[in-house]
């Protein structure tokens, strides 16, 4: 499957610099070729140097929970990188809780 590389351009122009840093740093072995080069390029364009994203790298080093895959998890609750894994409810219609399952939460939305 292909991906939309016009999208990847508009995301990149809309979005953050941190989350460009996260997507071209953790999440860099799940994306294609031409959509990092892309994030790559817009952050060149942002004056953000070699040095800067290799500093990212570092900061988060060791500190994201990965899934078996060896990918960064997600937070729960926002589209950050999951820095501890929790238990949360799966529940039907957002009320009735069915069953817990493992989660990533952030350092902004870990629980207690």
């Amino acid at each position: 499957m292909r991906i939309d590389l016009n999208k990847v351009a508009g995301y990149a122009q809309n979005a953050c610099t941190e989350e460009l840093l996260d997507r071209v740093t953790l999440w860099r072995q799940g994306m294609e070729a031409d959509a990092l080069q892309i994030l790559e390029m817009e952050l060149a364009k942002r004056g953000i140097t070699f040095q800067e994203v290799q500093n990212h790298a570092e900061q988060w080093s060791g500190r994201v929970a990965r899934d078996a895959s060896g990918l960064p998890l997600v937070c729960k609750q926002c589209p950050r990188p999951a820095t501890v894994i929790g238990w949360s409810w799966v529940r039907i219609l957002g009320l009735l809780p069915l069953f817990p399952r493992r989660c990533g939460y952030c350092d902004t939305h870990k629980p207690g």
